[in-house]
C-alpha cells in the first residue's frame, strides 16, 4: 500500500477508534450521568462503526460480509440517536421517553429480522437495490426531523444572534452527522469511488477538531443546557420559556391534572421532565402566576363549563369533581377569580327560560 494510502487508513481509522473510546467514556465512565450525555455516546458508537466499516472496506474489498452489515444497519441507529440528543438538549428532557424506548426497540428489531432473514451474505443484490436505500433513508428524515427540532436556533442565526455555547455544540453535531450523510449518499450514487472515504474523513476530521476544542476551553460545561444550571439565579431567554410553557399547558389540557386535588408541583414538573424549582420561577418569570393560583385558574375554568351546562351535579360536587378538597375552598377560590359566587355564576350562565 503507497505511504499516502497509508496515511489516510490511519488517519481515519484511527478517527473512528478514539470516537468509539469517547462514545464508551460518554455512556459509561462521565462524571454527569445524564440522558444527553448517554444519547451522544451512543450517537457516537455508532458513527464510530458505521465510519470504521467504510475505512475497512474502502481499503480491501474482500472483507466478510458480515462486517458490511453491521456497519450499514448501524446507520439505523444514527438518525434516532441524534434526534433524541438534540430534543433533550432543547427541551430539557432527563428520562428516556417511553415512545423513545419503543422506537429503538422497533429499529432493533428490524435489524435483527432482517439480518436473520436476509443476510448480506446471500443477498446482496436485495440489499443494494432495496435495503441500503432505506437505510439511507430513514437516516434521512431523522436528520429532517432534527433540523425541524431546531427552528428557534435555525432562526437566531438567521437574525444573526449571538447562540450560547450549548447551542453550537448542537448545530456543530447536526452539521457533522449533515456532512458525513450527504458523503454517504454521493458515495452510493458510484459517482466516484473516492467519494466513500469522504464520510470517515468528515469524522475523524471534526472529531479531533471537537478533542481540541475541549482540551483548549477552560471549560467544557456549558455545552450542554443542563450543566452548572441554577435556574434559581438565572431566569430562562423566552424561547425556552415558551418552549416549557407550551409543553406544561398541552399536560394540563391533554392529561387534567388539575382535576387531582393532591397535586403538587414536584408531580407537574415530572410529567414534563424539568426540576420543581424551575417550573416554578417559569410560572412567576413568564406567566406571573404561583403555583396555586396557576393550577385553580384551570379548576375554575373547567368549574364554569359545568355550571353551564344542565347537570345532576351539585354545586359542592362540581368543585370536588375538578380538583377542590373543599367546599370552602372552592367557593373563595372561584370568587376571587371570577369575581362572583359559583351560584351566581350559574345563575347567570343557565337563565330561567
Amino acid at each position: 500500500m503507497p505511504l499516502g494510502n497509508n496515511l489516510l487508513f490511519f488517519f481515519s481509522a484511527l478517527g473512528a477508534f478514539n470516537a468509539f473510546l469517547i462514545g464508551i467514556y460518554f455512556l459509561f465512565f462521565t462524571a454527569k450521568k445524564t440522558l444527553s450525555n448517554a444519547l451522544l455516546g451512543a450517537l457516537l458508537v455508532v458513527l464510530s462503526i458505521r465510519t470504521g466499516k467504510s475505512v475497512a472496506y474502502f481499503f480491501d474489498y474482500h472483507i466478510p460480509r458480515i462486517i458490511l452489515q453491521i456497519g450499514l444497519t448501524a446507520c439505523l441507529f444514527i438518525g434516532p440517536f441524534l434526534y433524541f440528543f438534540v430534543k433533550t438538549e432543547m427541551q430539557q428532557i432527563r428520562k428516556l421517553p417511553v415512545s423513545w424506548s419503543i422506537q429503538l426497540g422497533i429499529w432493533a428489531a428490524i435489524i435483527l429480522v432482517t439480518g436473520l432473514t436476509y443476510p448480506y451474505a446471500q443477498f446482496p443484490g436485495l440489499w443494494t437495490s432495496y435495503i441500503i436505500p432505506v437505510i439511507y433513508l430513514q437516516w434521512g428524515v431523522y436528520i429532517g426531523l432534527t433540523l425541524i427540532l431546531m427552528k428557534s436556533l435555525l432562526k437566531k442565526i438567521r437574525e444573526k444572534e449571538k447562540l450560547k455555547p450549548f447551542e453550537k455544540w448542537i448545530l456543530a453535531i447536526t452539521m457533522t452527522i449533515f456532512l458525513i450523510f450527504a458523503a454517504y449518499v454521493w458515495a452510493i450514487s458510484r459517482l466516484t469511488r473516492g467519494s466513500y472515504i469522504t464520510g470517515p474523513l468528515y469524522f475523524s476530521v471534526i472529531t479531533y477538531l471537537a478533542i481540541f476544542i475541549l482540551l483548549y476551553r477552560k471549560k467544557a460545561s456549558d455545552l450542554t443546557t443542563f450543566a452548572s444550571q441554577k435556574y434559581g439565579d438565572k431566569k430562562l431567554d423566552e424561547d425556552e420559556a415558551r418552549q416549557i410553557v407550551a409543553r406544561l399547558q398541552k399536560v394540563m389540557t391533554e392529561k387534567e391534572l388539575f382535576r387531582n386535588a393532591g397535586l403538587k408541583i414536584g408531580d407537574l414538573a415530572s410529567e414534563i421532565d424539568i426540576p420543581s424549582h424551575q417550573l416554578s420561577r417559569i410560572l412567576n418569570d413568564s406567566l406571573q402566576k404561583n403555583f396555586t393560583l396557576y393550577v385553580n385558574e384551570y379548576r375554575v375554568n373547567a368549574a364554569c363549563k359545568m355550571l353551564s351546562y344542565q347537570t345532576n351535579f351539585t354545586i359542592e360536587a362540581v368543585g370536588e369533581e375538578v380538583g377542590f378538597n373543599s367546599k370552602s375552598t372552592f367557593f373563595a377560590t372561584f370568587k376571587k377569580i371570577k369575581g362572583l359566587t359559583p351560584n351566581a355564576y350559574m345563575r347567570e350562565s343557565t337563565p330561567d327560560s
